[in-house]
């Protein structure tokens, strides 16, 4: 058995839900496939659940913040139920390069974000248990996005727009079917309708590469893993990032009772099979302790480890640290009519999306523009149908289960 349709979509993270809503509303037929048995997850699911103002990117790459500080006011205006408007801070402790600070600080402003400058006494009435080694900081509009709800409620629009959303959908093969000119492309799924498209997008974050491979293709992925600690804190305020070049343990996300702490930065080789340190999680707790002394006593309510999926010709020379962020649509010699999308950020997941849908009716002949930043999603501002739509689609991922049906 094959199912029809003009675009399949593999992935059920942000980008892959994304990618599917703007082809739908743009009047492609759409088909999404994910191999688990819900959306979200993967990295979207096991994020730090920042919305980026750009602050952190935009000293290293001002047109990524750009783009940060954009999608952060859109996603405000077409799903603020997905967002908590906590706020951010950047905070320089008193061993911290003063020199750095300036240069983020002026950056910030060259991107066009209104940072306030805030002097200790200032932070502490906004965070009373921050350092004593605190030196100064700045005001930015960082925020938390709840991906659960974001994810789920962008499946809801593909799907009211005409899009096929399919869970427990594990792709085994891609292949050139017919012979059209171009050919039509076969998207095997194991135990399941195989699906046929005149385009298939490559949406599988860290799993890119392994696609990409089933069509014939290659593309060089450099996944990293990060841990994510949540512990029993409540009443932070804001994002606390801390100004300082890109390290372990320099962010802090405000999260209901709780405080989640990240992250670290460990290559892995098999996004299916990677180990999972606990010297991670010690130092995650140390560093961010540095911000805030209480947190090393708090108690751990969770753990979890996520994947950055980010494209290897990109990370070469970072050290490690790809503090750019930035994503890439990569169309594949080797096998016409893929593409994949990988790298980038879940704050600007829309704006992926919206490049890759650029692409794809671009190569299709559709010539109709994109509308997803005008259009609000399904229950933007309710966060009990919000909620109803992530457990429809079983999109309940470790980043939000402390929020989602609270």
């Amino acid at each position: 058995m094959t199912d029809e349709t003009e675009v399949a979509v593999i992935g059920g993270g942000a980008t892959g839900v994304g990618v599917a809503r703007d082809l739908a509303t743009r009047g492609v037929g759409v088909a999404l496939l994910e191999r688990g048995m819900g959306l979200n997850a993967g990295t979207s699911g096991r994020s730090h659940g920042v919305l980026h103002s750009g602050a952190r990117y935009a000293d290293s790459d001002p047109e990524g913040a750009v783009d940060c500080l954009r999608e952060n006011r859109t996603l405000r205006e077409i799903a603020p139920g997905c967002i908590a408007d906590a706020g951010g801070l950047f905070v320089r402790l008193a061993d911290d390069d003063p020199d750095y600070f300036e240069r983020k600080l002026d950056a910030c402003r060259e991107v066009g974000m209104e940072p306030t400058r805030l002097d200790p006494d200032e932070i502490r009435e906004r965070v009373p248990g921050i350092s004593e080694n605190l030196a100064e900081g700045f005001v930015v509009p960082d925020g938390v996005v709840y991906p659960s709800r974001l994810v789920a409620a962008t499946a809801a629009s593909a799907r009211d727009h005409g899009a096929e959303i399919r869970t427990n959908a594990p792709v085994t093969d891609i292949d050139a079917v017919g012979d059209g000119d171009p050919e039509r492309i076969a998207v095997h799924v194991d135990d399941g309708p195989s699906v046929t498209a005149d385009a298939v997008v490559n949406a599988a974050g860290p799993w890119a590469g392994e696609v990409a491979a089933m069509a014939g293709a290659e593309l060089g992925m450099r996944p990293t893993r990060g841990v994510m600690v949540a512990v029993d804190y409540p009443d932070i305020g804001p994002v606390l990032n801390r100004c300082r070049e890109p390290a372990d343990g320099d962010i802090v996300v405000p999260h209901g009772e709780q405080a989640v702490l990240g992250t670290t930065s460990v290559a892995v080789d098999d996004p299916d099979a990677f180990e999972r340190e606990d010297w991670e999680v010690q130092r995650t707790i140390e560093e961010c302790g540095a911000i805030l002394p209480d947190l090393p006593d708090a108690a751990v309510e969770r753990t979890y480890w996520g994947l950055r999926p980010l494209y290897e010709p990109d990370e070469i020379g970072r050290g490690g640290r790809g503090i750019s962020r930035d994503f890439a649509v990569v169309a594949h010699d080797a096998a016409p009519g893929l593409v994949s999308v990988v790298g980038g950020k879940l704050t600007t997941y829309r704006l992926m999306a919206e490049a890759v849908a650029d692409h794809v009716c671009g190569n299709l002949g559709v010539d109709e523009p994109c509308r997803t930043a005008e259009e609000s999603l399904p229950g933007a501002d309710d966060p009990e149908r919000l909620d109803e739509l992530v457990r429809e689609f079983g999109a309940i991922g470790p980043a939000d289960a402390d929020v989602i049906g609270r």
